[in-house]
C-alpha cells in the first residue's frame, strides 16, 4: 500500500487522529466547498451538519465554484448554495473513520474538533459512451482524495 502524504503537519501526534478517502467517486468542486465550510468545526457539529445536507435541510454554500447557481434558503451572508448529498455522505463516512481512529488512540471524542480537512483531485477514471455508427464519446468519472485530521480542542 502506498504511503499517504498529509497536506497538514500536526504538532501532537498524540492528541490527534487522521484518516483518508482515496480515489471517491464525488464531485471534487462539492468536496471543495463542503471542506471549506467543516473547517475548524467541533466534530459533533460536523456530523450533524453534514446529516441536515444528506436531509436537504441545509444548503451548503458555493463561494467558489458558484456559477450559474441558484440561491438557496437559510444561508446566512451568501446567496449561492446546493445540496451535495452524495459528496455529503461520502465526507460523512470518512470524519466517522477519524472519529474511530481518535477513539482507539484512547482522545477524548466529545472535544474533537476539525484541524485540518482538504479535498484534492484524484485521477479520472476513463470511459466511453457509445454513440452512433460505431463511434463513441468519452465519458470521464473524476475522483477526489478527502483527507481529515481531528484533535482535542
Amino acid at each position: 500500500m502506498a504511503k499517504i502524504k498529509y497536506a497538514f503537519k500536526e504538532k501532537d501526534k498524540a492528541k490527534s487522529a487522521k484518516a483518508v478517502g482515496n480515489s471517491l467517486q464525488i464531485s471534487p468542486k462539492h468536496a471543495v466547498e463542503l471542506c471549506r465550510e467543516l473547517r475548524g468545526k467541533k466534530l459533533d457539529v460536523a456530523k450533524s451538519y453534514l446529516e441536515d445536507v444528506i436531509k436537504m435541510n441545509q444548503a451548503v454554500p458555493f463561494k467558489r465554484h458558484n456559477k450559474q447557481v441558484g440561491h438557496r434558503k437559510g444561508l446566512n451572508g451568501w446567496p449561492t448554495g446546493r445540496y451535495p448529498v452524495k459528496a455529503a455522505s461520502y465526507i460523512l463516512n470518512v470524519l466517522k473513520n477519524a472519529e474511530a481512529n481518535a477513539e482507539y488512540k484512547g482522545l477524548d471524542t466529545e472535544n474533537l474538533k476539525i484541524q485540518h480537512i482538504s479535498s484534492h483531485r484524484g485521477r479520472i477514471r476513463r470511459g466511453f459512451r457509445p454513440r452512433a455508427f460505431g463511434r463513441g464519446s468519452p465519458f470521464n468519472t473524476p475522483t477526489t482524495h478527502v483527507q481529515i485530521v481531528l484533535g482535542e480542542a
